[in-house]
């Protein structure tokens, strides 16, 4: 049986989008599922759109996400390099073997001139297309003398090479996730494989590099569909069908209203991030936002994305990567487009750090107390972890939900204030203050007990003491259970901030 050999295929043209990072997903729970092999390829044929920092910034947002590789341009492994700039001797041998089978030709047609013949036929309301139907009538290796192609090469003119597409042919496709497709050979020009500055293009190098380096099956984007039909066609040219890998093209993600596929301008109008971790343009200096810096646990960004166009089968939607990995199948991957949806983005991320240890939240709650100069030990930022680990959908929610543990309030809430700060209020509070002076050990059992009896002695009720004690505490009506709070926070904190609010808070 076949080994499983998978990979993923980026260009460094910029920022990895999170369609990607499925992509890479999909692949490794794949490869893991069937005891295979998963390679990180760099594509970085097109030089011209290539970007500084755009392959290290793919490596650590997959590292980061826990994506991990069995061999890749970070790894190395048998079938080095593994970043296709590397790799230029290797296509031009291959694009040698198709011109001498016949299946492939040099085209000596300049950019000005095919601009030209493009613009012709646009008058006409036609679309020009260098294939079956043109070829004849241009400058290439099929129309001129051999003596004048050599002449052209050995003279170093323009030039590429194109592959030869055949007239007339139904090409069939086995895809996994789509059954067979069938493309009309009409429809398909004749790519260009091989430029004359000795650079291929994506569809020679990919083709080439999947059977060197044993690729059992392509798992890529519903955007390459219209590439495999070429990709098959070059497999039969090359003489590997028998080797030829199995096809799996993945559904769009989606905007969340459905209407296109999901882009950056989205993410910045609709305010989530398309991208694993933040990205600076190196030309603009641009800023784009991270998930990782939104504050998104990888396991959750990973679940998520898991099932943007794959489903179980059943109810359970909280997985952890190896559950993943043991129920993922590409026969359950949609063919349609999978919504982008933030509400289920912010609920996934809420499931995995609600399930959190105290002590783990503290270590991500640590460094923002550290970056506002707030010096705690550990054991208080657990013990109020311990309180809200409920309340943070992301890790930056942690201080939004906790800050009144650290710091006193500077104001206090107005719509609050007159709902339930009375007349009698600071007097009762300042009767209050002897009370919480009293209690030893200052545990919240304790605390209950005293305040209870206070209030039964007094004949209010308990929200009449509870609601301005919070409002003066916390400076409104948020927080945990008041008890939990005050034993955590201590008397020599809460005391004073009940004395400041009744000074400062006025009906």
């Amino acid at each position: 049986m076949r080994e499983v050999r998978v990979r993923f295929a980026p260009s460094p043209t910029g920022p990895l989008h999170i369609g990607g990072v499925r992509t890479a997903l999909y692949n490794y729970l794949f490869a893991k599922k069937n005891g295979g092999k998963f390679i990180l390829r760099i594509e970085d044929t097109d030089q011209g759109r290539f970007v500084p920092g755009a392959e290290q910034y793919i490596v650590e947002s997959l590292t980061w996400s826990g994506i991990t590789f069995d061999e890749g341009v970070h790894l190395g492994g048998p079938y080095a390099p593994y970043r296709q700039s590397d790799r230029k001797e290797i296509y031009h041998q291959y694009a040698r073997q198709l011109l001498e089978n016949g299946t492939a030709y040099y085209a000596f047609d300049t950019p000005a001139e095919l601009d030209a013949l493009r613009k012709e036929y646009e008058l006409r309301k036609e679309t020009f297309q260098y294939g079956p139907q043109t070829r004849n009538g241009l400058k290439n290796s099929l129309t001129l003398p051999d003596l004048e192609v050599n002449k052209s090469l050995e003279n170093g003119e323009h030039y590429v090479i194109r592959v030869k597409i055949p007239d007339n042919e139904t090409i069939k496709v086995q895809d996994l996730i789509r059954g067979e497709v069938s493309v009309d050979s009409s429809l398909l020009d004749d790519k260009v494989l091989y430029k004359s500055d000795g650079m291929p293009t994506y569809h020679l190098a990919n083709v080439v590099d999947d059977y060197l380096m044993k690729i059992s099956h392509v798992i890529r984007g519903e955007e390459w569909l219209p590439s495999a039909p070429l990709h098959v066609l070059l497999y039969r040219y090359f003489g590997w069908e028998k080797e030829m890998p199995e096809f799996a093209h993945l559904p769009l993600l989606l905007k969340p209203d459905g209407n296109g596929k999901l882009s950056k301008r989205d993410g910045d109008r609709l305010g989530f991030p398309v991208f694993p971790l933040r990205w600076t343009d190196p030309k603009t200096g641009e800023v784009s936002s991270g998930y990782r810096e939104s504050g998104y646990l990888p396991e959750a960004f990973i679940n998520m994305l898991a099932f943007l166009g794959w489903n179980p089968g059943t109810e359970q939607e909280l997985f952890s990567i190896d559950e993943l990995i043991s129920n993922f199948s590409i026969e359950r991957v949609s063919k349609s487009g999978a919504k982008f949806d933030l509400e289920k983005a912010h609920w996934y991320n809420h499931q995995y750090l609600s399930k959190k240890s105290p002590a783990e939240l503290a270590t991500f709650l640590i460094p923002i107390l550290e970056e506002k100069k707030i010096e705690v030990c550990t054991e208080y930022v657990e013990q109020v972890c311990a309180l809200i680990h409920n309340r943070a959908v992301l890790i930056p929610d942690l201080w939004t939900q906790s800050h009144f543990f650290f710091i006193e309030p500077e104001s206090y809430d107005g719509k609050v204030i007159s709902k339930i700060w009375k007349t009698e209020t600071p007097t009762l509070l300042a009767e209050y203050i002897p009370v919480l002076e009293s209690i030893e050990p200052f545990t919240k059992e304790n605390i209950e007990l005293q305040t209870k009896e206070f209030v039964q002695a007094k004949g209010i009720g308990m929200g009449q003491l509870m609601n301005p004690f919070r409002l003066t505490v916390v400076g409104t009506n948020a927080g945990p259970g008041m008890m939990d709070m005050a034993a955590v926070i201590g008397k020599e904190y809460i005391i004073p901030r009940i004395r400041k609010g009744i000074e400062n808070i006025l009906v």
